[in-house]
């Protein structure tokens, strides 16, 4: 046995810099330090405890993780969560959503090994059969895409969501104004509960979107939600990028090419090249790889 296997184990299921939140066995939270400088502990990941007080403890170290999910630019990592089941990534009718960020968040998470499914929110209002339009190619890939109108009809989007998230560590992703909001606070019935008064304590003055946050839908404990800040930018430097057409299905399927190291950008007899003249990759996914292979062959000084 480790010396730290005697430890408790908890679930960190917030952070705000050298402070998290770290659920314990019995359900109960604590804020927790980690021990020394470095602190790389990040929500989903399991933890080694030592408690220091009644509702204090001391970070020990982190359990190995299954997956992480992250983003990389130049400057710096950053990690969204750990140890998930599955993405669901939240777009809109309206505002128009950015089908660059929607194609990052994939890749990210099928370069971690993580499931992925889409659901288009506020699809009430008219311009929703234009929405539908540009998620076809996903659709076409095998991703799942949900319809749900989550003020305008919460118990049918309750009732298209539940089978998918029951029993999964589901991570929610979206840009501010797709209604993420809304769609923890239909299906998690203790939200601010779950937030609690350490966390608001510890983020007073802050607007509580700008930390990741896990939330439990059920008593007991089986299926969860981890809300995510917005963000304007999505680095995928993290991806090899000779390899960032593997992490895109629809190129993945059609890369039949006469040279094993095509880039799919200008050889001859490249099979992506000739499914996007056949109609068999959209345009704009391709116009996407082309973006984001570029940003990854940049090199940085």
């Amino acid at each position: 046995m480790s010396k730290f296997q005697a430890l408790d184990l908890g679930l960190v299921v917030r952070g705000h810099g050298r402070h998290y939140i770290v659920e314990d066995a019995d359900g109960r939270r604590l804020v927790c330090h980690p021990r020394g400088k470095k602190s790389d502990a990040v929500v989903g990941d399991q933890v080694r405890f030592a408690p220091a007080s009644a509702d204090e403890g001391v970070i020990e170290a982190v359990e190995p993780r299954r997956n992480l999910l992250f983003r990389q630019d130049e400057w710096k990592t950053k990690s969204f969560a750990a140890n998930l089941d599955q993405l669901l990534v939240l777009v809109a009718v309206e505002p128009v959503f950015s089908e660059s960020q929607l194609s990052r968040a994939l890749i990210a998470a099928d370069s971690a090994g993580i499931r992925a499914a889409i659901a288009l929110n506020k699809t009430d209002l008219p311009a929703t059969a234009a929405a539908r339009d540009r998620l076809a190619a996903y659709r076409a890939m095998g991703l799942t895409v949900f319809e749900v109108a989550l003020k305008a009809d919460p118990e049918g989007s309750r009732a298209t969501l539940m089978p998918w998230l029951q029993g999964q560590r589901s991570f929610v992703l979206g840009p501010s104004g797709t209604g993420k909001s809304t769609l923890i606070n239909l299906l998690v019935a203790d939200a601010q509960a779950q937030v609690g008064e350490i966390s608001q304590a510890l983020n007073s003055g802050r607007h509580t979107t700008t930390t990741t946050q896990w939330y439990w839908t059920d008593p007991s404990h089986a299926t969860a939600l981890i809300d995510s800040p917005g963000f304007q930018e999505f680095g995928l430097r993290q991806i090899d990028a000779a390899q960032l057409w593997r992490h895109m299905p629809d190129l993945r399927e059609h890369a039949d090419c006469r040279f094993h190291n095509c880039s799919h950008v200008h050889e001859p007899g490249c099979g992506v090249r000739a499914a996007v003249d056949a109609g068999l990759i959209s345009a704009s996914r391709y116009r996407i790889y082309g973006e984001i292979l570029e940003e990854l062959q940049r090199k940085v000084w």
